[in-house]
């Protein structure tokens, strides 16, 4: 359903320029998306416990959850179900959930997710100070086992009984609720595995209280102890979790709250106007900024000219010089000068609000390598306590007489606060109690959205928007890269480089009657030419009778003279010659890569120019890395042959598709993708590209990475997009990939490994051989701990840099 979006925001756009596009073979039945605020997620489990409900829907087409971030998004067919639906069934099923509203304004978003999570973090900080406090208590009623004095109050075996109660009704009371609830709706959680744990070792230790004639001994530590380390370890963990999606709330938090709004044509000196929300500004109202102040909204200057520090939006520490005509973004910061400005975008249009909606959608696409863990988490609950079943009937029936050595070792435990009864009963039941308790859906669920939620949050702040975590796996994958011309590979801005005057005609009177004529039309090589007579400072002529003909060029009358500008068509169309002297320099300087414009005044040729569009400073060094990290480097461009090639010969590429009109873009890429490698897989292609008629190609490439002074289609149907507008950061992008996936396979493998070592160590395989018993206090803690690693491992990220 991606490439049926990509495509339908391309076709729209495509026709809008008269670029025909077959839809024929492409469904349209129609599709909308919605996110919702889902809460009560604590792992993987419920992850796909969510999933499961939604994608079980009918007119649900796709779900996509994200633990960190708690947010779920449908594709769904309105016809057939509508979001308040979907919002209820979660709602009743244990996850309460509500439709996130597309019209909220990002200051909006940011003070909801910022109350939310302080909501979470109080009644974390409560459940861990009531748990913590209860076992201080236990802890102390065993001081006697260190040889120091004890209390008698605090060693009575009632008084434990009752610290044991307090911690399953006062800070393990949500825990239950939440595993029970989740248990009745057939979709077990962590808090499942944790709630019979605990409750189970309360049970049994109730049992030999009130029946001592069993001759069982209590534990009712256990229960105590268990529930503090595990909410100790979710408040860590929810700690790093905040943090991990720092980058995102800074982003937000960018956007100012007020704006100065003042009357249209007020002298930047004069000081009055009037402080309004910034929800409540409107398009083409103008604005004042003070120097130190933040802009409001995007818009363009005016009235008066300042440097800007604009690297939120490109990762650019060094500030830009504006002036009137000069764009300016919400959020970037005024530095200097008072300056007033036109609104040209406000709310969810503003560049810093797309940019935020970009991270936000990224951090909620999955990478495709978290679907064995998905598979895995799916029935992890079911297969855990299938798991602690067996071992509790293994060792109650087979475990202790095969070895009933085990009964004497396990006694050592005592002194570590857990008091291990000889029975082989209640050792089968810790046994099954700490296969519960160290089991670790959790960190299943967080090892994938943890690392995309830093990694996308890095490339943010460093001006690479990645827009989610399949492209990340992408980018491993590659193995072609495709270049366009014009605005990639170059400026994109034309600049006179070499002009002549023949027929006794200076320099100076070219440039002046040339730029005389072109001020009258808007192409790209009319402006280039306008622009360099500015610089030279020469005064411009009076042109009338003004006739344009495109493809072709221009012609006017100045000082009563006929002048024409354009090909050689053009002058062919009026019978002008070129000499042959003339034609050789013409040739030569076309050869070189330049567009040669023709000047012929009163019917005789009078000169020429040459404009050459600049390479990118960065640009062969930017082809060399890539061909040094084993890519394959193409240029594509509709421009002429000699031109590409004089291109491709200063950066190194050496395939080259020239004169290739926008619509075989695309065929092209196809093809590329088509062939197939020495291992004979098809080939991985990506396309770097900036204007409409890249679209196709970007849409159809296995990846797209734009710049940011693309239009917006190219911007939609890309999968990166470098806001500084530097082509260097291709590499700093692939490199922030490759380093990010590298943590989600880590994180992967650490959660997948923990388990698979984990369980069979609680279930006691190496009790027998070597005495190893985990006690289910120090499964808790290994289970808290597996999450905390994972976390940290992603937030690791933060210390990448890139290569030089």
């Amino acid at each position: 359903m991606e490439i049926m979006r990509r495509f339908s925001l391309l076709s729209r756009e495509l026709s809008k320029n008269n670029i025909m596009v077959k839809t024929a073979s492409l469904p349209t039945t129609p599709s909308s998306m919605i996110a919702l605020d889902v809460e009560g997620m604590k792992c993987a489990g419920c992850v796909k416990a969510v999933e499961r409900q939604l994608q079980q829907n009918p007119g649900v087409i796709s779900a996509c959850v994200n633990l960190i971030t708690e947010v779920a998004v449908v594709e769904y067919e309105p016809e057939q179900i509508q979001p308040a639906t979907l919002a209820d069934k979660l709602t009743q099923t244990g996850f309460p959930t509500e439709i996130r509203h597309q019209d909220h304004s990002v200051v909006d978003k940011a003070e909801q997710a910022k109350e939310k999570r302080q909501q979470q973090q109080q009644q974390q900080l409560w459940q861990l100070i009531a748990a913590a406090i209860l076992l201080i208590f236990s802890s102390i009623g065993h001081l006697n086992h260190l040889g120091l004095p004890s209390i008698p109050l605090l060693t009575n075996i009632w008084f434990h009984w009752g610290l044991a109660t307090l911690a399953l009704l006062i800070p393990g009371r949500n825990l239950l609720i939440d595993g029970a609830r989740s248990f009745y709706h057939r979709m077990p959680n962590m808090n499942s595995l944790v709630g019979l744990g605990t409750v189970s070792a309360y049970t049994a230790s109730c049992c030999a209280l009130f029946f001592p004639q069993l001759g069982w001994q209590c534990f009712f530590d256990e229960p105590v102890m268990l529930l503090g380390f595990i909410f100790l370890g979710r408040t860590l963990e929810a700690r790093a979790r905040y943090r991990a999606s720092a980058a995102l709330e800074k982003l937000v938090a960018l956007q100012p709250e007020t704006a100065r709004l003042i009357g249209k044509k007020v002298d930047v000196s004069e000081t009055s106007n009037i402080k309004i929300p910034v929800e409540q500004v409107r398009v083409g109202e103008w604005l004042r900024v003070l120097p130190g102040e933040k802009i409001p909204t995007d818009g363009t200057i005016v009235v008066g000219e300042t440097r800007i520090d604009e690297s939120m939006l490109t990762g650019e520490s060094v500030a830009v010089k504006k002036q009137a005509g000069d764009r300016v973004f919400a959020g970037t910061i005024n530095q200097e000068g008072v300056f007033s400005f036109q609104v040209t975008d406000i709310g969810n249009s503003t560049t810093l609000a797309r940019i935020i909606d970009l991270v936000e959608s990224a951090q909620t696409r999955k990478a495709p390598v978290q679907k064995l863990a998905d598979t895995v988490a799916g029935s992890f609950a079911y297969g855990v306590m299938v798991i602690a079943s067996l071992t509790w009937l293994f060792w109650y029936f087979v475990g202790t007489n095969l070895w009933p050595q085990v009964l004497m070792t396990s006694s050592s435990s005592m002194h570590q606060g857990m008091v291990v009864s000889t029975s082989p009963l209640l050792l089968s039941l810790q046994l099954a109690i700490a296969v519960l308790v160290i089991a670790c859906p959790c960190a299943l669920g967080l090892a994938t959205p943890t690392a995309i939620l830093v990694g996308t949050g890095i490339g943010a702040q460093k001006g690479i928007l990645i827009k989610g975590g399949d492209i990340l796996e992408q980018v491993q994958q590659l193995d072609k890269i495709v270049f366009d011309k014009t605005g990639t590979l170059t400026e994109g801005k034309l600049q006179v480089s070499d002009f002549e005057a023949i027929n006794n005609l200076d320099q100076s009177s070219l440039l002046q009657m040339a730029a005389s004529v072109e001020v009258q039309s808007n192409h790209p090589l009319a402006t280039a030419i306008v622009n360099y007579a500015a610089q030279q400072k020469l005064s411009l002529l009076t042109a009338t009778e003004v006739v344009t003909k495109p493809g072709l060029g221009i012609s006017a009358i100045v000082e009563g003279e006929t002048i024409l500008l354009g090909n050689q068509d053009w002058l062919r169309q009026h019978q002008i010659t070129c000499d042959h002297q003339t034609q050789e320099r013409a040739n030569f300087l076309s050869a070189a890569g330049k567009t040669i414009v023709y000047l012929a005044k009163s019917g005789e040729l009078a000169g020429l120019l040459a404009l050459k569009d600049q390479l990118r400073a960065n640009a062969l060094t930017t082809v060399t890395k890539l061909e040094q990290m084993g890519l394959e480097t193409i240029l594509l461009t509709g421009d002429r042959e000699e031109i590409a090639q004089q291109i491709a010969t200063e950066v190194g590429i050496s395939q080259v598709f020239a004169q290739v009109k926008p619509e075989d873009k695309a065929k092209i890429i196809q093809s590329l993708q088509n062939n197939l490698t020495p291992i004979q897989k098809p080939n991985r292609v990506a396309m770097i590209g900036d204007g409409i008629n890249d679209a196709p190609a970007l849409a159809q490439s296995d990846l797209g990475i734009s710049l940011q002074g693309s239009t917006d289609i190219a911007l939609e149907t890309a999968d990166i997009i470098l806001m500084q507008n530097n082509l260097a950061d291709v590499m700093e992008a692939i490199e922030l990939s490759n380093a990010t996936v590298q943590k989600i396979k880590q994180n992967l493998f650490w959660a997948l490994g923990y388990n698979a070592i984990a369980i069979p160590l609680a279930a006691g395989v190496a009790l027998p051989s070597y005495g190893l018993l985990l006690s289910p206090i120090s499964a808790a803690i290994a289970m808290a701990s597996s999450s905390l690693i994972v976390v940290t491992n992603s937030l690791l990220l933060k210390n990448y840099k890139r290569r030089s």
